[in-house]
């Protein structure tokens, strides 16, 4: 490694949407140039709910992949009310599925079929920790009468908090964490307990998204939120601690439904985000520690093997394209038309 490049083992993105049909052919070649796995998430419409929904899912994520690309989706399973025991046992047999998804009811895009009470699931969530399945959370209230920023907050206190300790072997990772009151929990209750990162929250916070007029590209749930928040992110993730994993949660939409008077949450990184995720760490001076943030953390903690080929980081002034085409419109990629400095060696972009 010098100044000028950085090699580090190929990483994975742990929190990763695709969408579906023709849209996999724009959203799995830009995460297969640099990932070599991915956790899929479930929230379709209809939701994947059942192994044989993940399987054909699969199927589909795999016929996007380029012939001259490798990537291995993880599969999840979307809780619901109505999700059983044999639901759970039948994914825990399969090893293309890594998971089950928690959405609260109406949390964030396509999570209307999400859980309505938690406790009702309380005899699924005890299988899965009886048969050592993960349960990956979207973790926010959405009691209407809690603000907005202060959801993710509110969470750990009401749901999070009694769920380990009624269920303390269960695995949980929380998914997409964006404030200090989530950094201090996760390290400070880190038995079973992992965390993943994006990288738009390392970038910006809430004045990004709205000083001098909103700007719908970072619109994204968990809402992004004060600065203080964002700097306890960097610590968290360039600290060298293994409770932190990568997860992008890119999550295009098509710029129609972005720009409406009802814009959709979620923000479109795969074209650029471990470079994105350098830039954050170089500017941390903790470049040592990407490698395990990236490419070891969530390996680990979800007991599979690390990668063992490389990727090289070099830097190379390129400019994000405006935009891509998805379906039958585009979707604005994050920093769009912003000059970056570092790329991934022989990727193209």
């Amino acid at each position: 490694m010098s100044a000028e490049t950085l090699s580090i083992i190929r990483p994975d993105d742990w929190h990763l949407h695709l969408r579906d049909d023709t849209a996999l052919t724009t959203t799995v070649p830009h995460s297969a140039r640099v990932f070599a796995r991915a956790v899929v998430m479930p929230n379709l419409k209809p939701p994947v709910v059942t192994v044989a929904d993940a399987l054909a899912y699969h199927s589909r994520i795999q016929a996007a992949v380029p012939a001259d690309m490798h990537f291995e989706p993880l599969m999840t399973l979307y809780l619901t009310d109505n999700t059983s025991k044999i639901d759970v046992e039948q994914a825990a047999a399969d090893d293309r599925i890594i998971g089950i998804k928690y959405y609260p009811a109406g949390a964030t895009t396509n999570s209307e079929s999400g859980v309505t009470q938690l406790s009702k699931a309380y005899d699924v969530i005890e299988r899965m920790q009886e048969v050592g399945l993960p349960l990956l959370i979207h973790g926010e209230t959405t009691d209407p009468k809690t603000d907005i920023f202060d959801r993710e907050a509110q969470f750990i206190n009401d749901t999070l908090a009694p769920l380990q300790q009624r269920f303390p072997e269960l695995r949980i990772v929380l998914e997409h964490i964006t404030t200090s009151d989530a950094v201090q929990y996760v390290t400070e209750h880190s038995a079973n307990l992992g965390a993943t990162i994006t990288v738009h929250h390392l970038l910006y916070n809430r004045t990004d998204m709205l000083a001098g007029g909103i700007k719908p590209h970072y619109f994204c749930m968990p809402i992004l939120k004060r600065d203080t928040h964002q700097e306890a992110l960097i610590r968290a993730a360039t600290s060298g601690n293994t409770s932190f994993f990568l997860g992008t949660d890119s999550a295009p939409h098509l710029v129609a439904t972005k720009l409406s008077s009802c814009g959709c949450a979620g923000v479109y990184s795969a074209p650029a985000a471990i470079e994105l995720y350098a830039t954050v760490f170089e500017a941390a001076d903790a470049l040592d520690h990407l490698e395990g943030f990236s490419s070891f953390n969530g390996a680990d903690f979800y007991g599979l093997p690390r990668n063992t080929d490389r990727i090289t980081l070099q830097r190379q002034e390129w400019q994000m394209p405006a935009s891509f085409k998805f379906e039958d419109d585009v979707v604005i990629p994050i920093a769009t038309s912003q000059t970056l400095r570092w790329k991934v060696k022989g990727s193209i972009g």
